[in-house]
């Protein structure tokens, strides 16, 4: 085989193996909501045919009980918006969306304190 040959396979292979870069559906940024700082970049992608909310390395918030990830609008989530446990209150973080979640009609991402039902954070995505 031909040493030219052989580099375009190996190229070709390569292009296969590399994953797809997720293309942003929508991106914001938080403010806080109920007296609390929440502030940082937030994206919603589609990977794999799956629908992810991937929380910026800025995202930063200042606490509070019983926070989740949610999908809503007007700062409140939508029937079956509720997404997750919010993992960490600082750093890049991802979670998964459910298909049957709420995506129709939601416009934003929230920080939701559960027990309280408040939001703690807002971000509307564009």
């Amino acid at each position: 085989m031909h040493k030219s040959m052989m580099i375009v396979i190996a190229l070709v292979a390569l292009f296969i193996a590399l994953p797809v870069a997720a293309a942003p559906l929508g991106v914001g940024m938080f403010s806080g909501a109920s007296s609390h700082k929440t502030s940082g970049s937030v994206t919603v992608t589609k990977q794999d045919g799956q629908y992810v909310i991937e929380l910026g390395g800025d995202f930063s918030f200042d606490g509070a009980p019983d926070p989740y990830v949610a999908l809503g609008k007007q700062k409140k989530p939508l029937k079956g918006g509720l997404i997750a446990v919010l993992k960490s209150d600082k750093g890049a973080q991802r979670y998964a969306i459910d298909a049957s979640a709420a995506l129709d009609g939601a416009t934003q991402v929230i920080i939701w304190c559960k027990k309280y039902s408040v939001p703690l954070g807002v971000a509307t995505i564009e």
